[in-house]
């Protein structure tokens, strides 16, 4: 009878053991501030393979079709995992539904087609003229769906982006120009041009779906976009040449991003690696990201909608490795909902153009509470280690500024952030704070930050009760004269002016 009650015990014990949550144990313990933890995704136990839909992998066979009878099977069934088997498979946009993973083997390709068409949404018909179109991989008010395996979505981005010429070699602008395509002057740079995919030689069978070129740059999809959903896993894949914005989760409740691979050239226009938006409880783990935008960027809607949708809070993102990127670590532009509880922990960010990047404008900011970065490596940052910026002007490729928002509302609060234990080694600019005259940036803490290898110190603007504490910052701080801008501002105890 005892030895009995012992096996009841431990097989008890075991069960517990399984139903831990798996990511408490790597990434939870000694946080600055309490998280509300993610739980993990299920997926209902059924498998089917892509090849039982009549697909073929050579990388020419349309398997478009095949996708969407491989879903409406496991909608049927409750849900399940469908296998995309290793080789190249071709298709159009791919609509998720719930309980469902769509997992890639190892050396398993989805190539998104080039047929533009494919991706036109029939309604929604913008007043510029424009459509809106469906993402590569897309879906909304779902439970329960993940993308796994360690295969590859390949948005082939190169047919859908501008591309500016300043940003790549004469030899690679000449290959652009080789494909045919629109070329026209780039609007913020007078002796410069832009290359539009329109017009497209015949040979590559790539149609317009718009009048002009602008018309149909706005028209780019993303390579991953879920909204509206709960319990969403990506994990494993690898993200490569978007037509826009690599992952897109937005007003997600319960996500998990782990150890994903984002890859496309660093002249990609508006190439972003991920932007989650809105999304309350995330982690964001082991990923490698190198980019043409923005890395890891948290957004919080713009204006009322932003609110609406609710604050961006309780994101743990750690053990990330950023490259090529605009920023590293990013907050904004649009941020109107709010960040609250994000912590940054055990980064590396090399390469970047900044390194920690915090950026917004009147009629698209909101507030910050508890953001916390620390234990974070940068190395050859080409700009800034820190940039807080409420002036951001959002801009179009060969356009000026596109914001239509309401500039009397909506002003950045940027304040209540701590970098703490942070090491750069490299870049242009140590800090540079730039605040609004009556809407200053404030509390922010800089503690046992070493920023070596740098020309400049620290700049800012319209900025109070910002606090340098144990850091070494070379060369010298920048003397700040301007006083009627800057206002309770200690570095190591002093006054910038005096810092040695």
């Amino acid at each position: 009878m005892k030895r009995s009650l012992f096996i009841s015990a431990l097989a008890l014990i075991s069960v517990l053991a399984v139903a831990q949550n798996p990511y408490d144990k790597y990434y939870t313990a000694d946080l600055p501030c309490a998280v509300e933890h993610v739980q993990p995704v299920v997926i209902p136990d059924y498998t089917v393979t892509l090849t039982d839909f009549g697909a073929v992998g050579d990388g020419v066979t349309d398997c478009s079709e095949a996708f969407k009878a491989a879903l409406k099977h496991l909608k049927k069934q409750g849900g399940g995992h469908l296998i995309v088997p290793n080789g190249t498979w071709l298709t159009g946009p791919i609509k998720l539904i719930s309980n469902f993973d769509l997992h890639l083997e190892d050396n398993a390709t989805i190539l998104f087609s080039t047929n533009k068409e494919l991706y036109v949404q029939a309604s929604d018909t913008l007043r510029d003229g424009s459509k809106k179109c469906h993402a590569c991989v897309y879906g909304s008010k779902l439970e329960n769906v993940a993308i796994t395996g360690y295969g590859t979505l390949d948005g082939q981005g190169i047919y859908w982006r501008p591309v500016k010429q300043k940003k790549v070699s004469e030899e690679q602008w000449n290959e652009l120009l080789a494909m045919g395509g629109k070329v026209m002057a780039d609007g913020n740079s007078k002796n410069w041009k832009i290359w539009y995919p329109f017009n497209l030689k015949a040979e590559y069978n790539v149609p317009n779906i718009a009048v002009d070129a602008i018309t149909q740059e706005k028209m780019r999809p993303h390579l991953v976009n879920i909204t509206d959903s709960k319990n969403v896993l990506v994990e494993h894949v690898h993200l490569l040449n978007s037509p826009k914005f690599h992952l897109v989760p937005t007003r997600i409740q319960n996500l998990i991003i782990d150890g994903v691979n984002i890859r496309c050239p660093h002249w990609a226009q508006n190439g972003d690696a991920m932007d989650p938006g809105n999304i309350q409880v995330a982690l964001i783990v082991n990923c490698n990201l190198s980019c043409g935008d923005d890395g890891i960027c948290m957004k919080g809607g713009v204006g009322q909608k932003g609110v609406d949708a609710g604050p961006q809070r309780d994101i743990l993102i750690c053990n990330d490795t950023v490259y090529r990127a605009h920023g590293g670590f990013v907050i904004g532009s649009e941020f109107s909902g709010g960040m609250q509880r994000i912590v940054v922990k055990d980064c590396r960010f090399e390469g970047t153009d900044i390194g920690c990047r915090f950026k917004s404008a009147p009629g698209r900011g909101g507030w910050c509470e508890d953001i916390y970065c620390y234990n974070i490596i940068m190395k050859d940052i080409l700009e800034s280690a820190f940039l807080i910026s409420s002036g951001y002007a959002d801009k179009g490729a060969g356009v000026s500024a596109t914001d239509s928002d309401n500039k009397n509302a909506f002003f950045p609060d940027w304040s209540n952030i701590t970098f703490r234990n942070i090491t750069c080694i490299g870049s242009k600019q140590a800090v540079e704070i730039q605040g609004l005259k009556g809407k200053p940036v404030h509390n922010i803490l800089f503690d046992q930050v070493t920023i070596i290898g740098n020309r400049g110190g620290i700049k800012m603007e319209w900025a109070e009760d910002i606090n340098f504490i144990n850091c070494n910052i070379n060369p010298k701080p920048m003397p700040i004269t301007d006083y009627k801008k800057i206002k309770n501002v200690r570095y190591n105890g002093k006054d910038p002016d005096a810092a040695e």
